[in-house]
């Protein structure tokens, strides 16, 4: 990557924005924590000067290093603005992009980037940005031998890696898994910041394009092998964790299918067949949900709706919106809990027309998802990107963080930073 000819070797994009101070911080943190000879120099990006300085001295009064402000960059530019991103991105081998909704304002960033020769990774949940991303730039991400890394954040590198995880720890070939999500919290209850909220309505509400977008791509389908895994009920019991469970909706099939068909299709690996669910405890909670849900879905799927449910968000998100974001109490005693459900077959087992023989349970355990787990996936990312390029694929382009990092020490630098992958159980059948 081209870091010795330019000042920064990563620029926070969006530092002053909620998401972003928490990355700031993280990257702070990551810097302090590092020996003198390896930190990075790097840099914070934004419209307003005033705000990025009190993001950094923010941070510095958190981690008690008072000279922070003077240690870091500060670049002035605006998303509206193409001139001053493409001067930001020649200034840096590495973007981390905390700009959102990323369908409003992703584009010109990895535009900028590819352009001119810089790497890029964001956060992004939204499957039609990051599917249009790979359709529009990989090939030009390629010609530029730069990596644009997207969903690196909760959304989706547990649930990503997970299923590597769970495929290199079973003693034989994985076909297939199943996640369930548990987001756990404390008596502060769950909350969403005003970004993240307009992310999910217009995500939810432009499925269409979505469909017109793969339907266009006319890829063939990726072979199913072993037993074909069964879609659960869209409410069903998990005998295993003592739980209902609902479809989960987020970006997590998404990436993890098109990290599957990039394994398979140029790496020659086995793929694995992948469904994701989120639990949601007893009964009475499935009815809440569902009441919910078909409430958010109905109002999404037209124009006066989206726009009701971003101008008067607290009227319909039942509780869990705040213009603020969560308070640090809230973040504090939240977590999350992914658990793989995994079966395969052992070597020299044949997987035509012969069940499953082995069955595997991972894990995938980390702090508050959204907002503490979220910069410290992204931050170990970049930290991957920039310090074991010769195990990333070859060349470069757009990938999902499991194409991008199946073969690096990702995983166990999460490990190091409070986001555990483990076994809970493995058995042949």
């Amino acid at each position: 990557m081209a870091t010795e000819q330019r000042p920064y070797h990563l620029v926070v994009f969006g530092a002053s924005g909620f998401t972003g101070q928490f990355v700031t911080e993280e990257v702070a943190r990551e810097q302090v924590a590092a020996e003198q000879s390896s930190r990075l120099p790097w840099a914070v990006a934004g419209r307003s000067k005033e705000k990025l300085q009190q993001v950094l001295e923010k941070a510095a009064l958190k981690l008690g290093r008072p000279t922070l402000p003077s240690e870091v960059g500060i670049i002035i530019c605006d998303i509206s603005n193409p001139a001053s991103l493409d001067e930001m991105a020649t200034k840096t081998a590495l973007v981390l992009n905390c700009v959102g909704p990323y369908r409003f304002y992703g584009e010109p960033i990895v535009k900028a980037c590819i352009e001119n020769g810089t790497s890029c990774i964001d956060i992004c949940g939204e499957p039609q940005f990051l599917e249009l991303m790979h359709a529009k730039y990989h090939e030009k991400a390629a010609e530029k031998g730069v990596y644009i890394i997207g969903s690196s954040g909760f959304d989706s590198i547990p649930a990503d890696l997970g299923v590597l995880y769970t495929r290199n720890q079973m003693n034989g070939t994985l076909t297939a898994v199943e996640s369930f999500l548990t987001i756990h919290t404390g008596p502060e209850g769950l909350c969403i910041h005003d970004g993240t909220w307009k992310s999910a309505v217009y995500g939810f509400g432009d499925k269409g394009t979505l469909r017109k977008l793969r339907s266009a791509s006319c890829l063939k389908p990726v072979p199913i092998v072993g037993s074909k895994l069964k879609r659960r009920w869209p409410v069903s019991y998990c005998r295993e964790l003592n739980s209902y469970s609902i479809p989960f909706l987020g970006s997590d099939m998404s990436v993890v299918k098109r990290t599957q068909r990039y394994l398979h299709e140029s790496l020659e690996e086995s793929p694995v067949q992948y469904a994701a669910y989120v639990t949601v405890g007893g009964i009475t909670s499935v009815f809440k949900l569902m009441f919910a849900g078909l409430f958010f879905l109905f109002f999404v799927k037209f124009s006066i709706g989206r726009h009701l449910l971003v101008k008067f968000p607290w009227l319909f998100s039942f509780g869990y919106f705040s213009k603020q974001g969560p308070t640090q109490k809230q973040m504090d005693s939240s977590s999350f809990t992914m658990t793989f459900f995994g079966q395969g077959y052992s070597h020299g087992f044949s997987t035509d027309k012969n069940k499953p023989n082995i069955r595997i349970c991972t894990q995938v355990k980390g702090p508050e998802a959204g907002y503490v787990a979220t910069p410290i996936a992204m931050v170990q990312a970049a930290m991957t990107l920039l310090n074991d390029a010769s195990d990333l694929p070859k060349g470069g382009g757009v990938f999902t963080p499991g194409a991008a990092f199946s073969r690096t020490k990702l995983i166990d630098r999460l490990n190091q930073h409070g986001i555990e992958f483990s076994v809970i159980s493995s058995s042949e059948v």
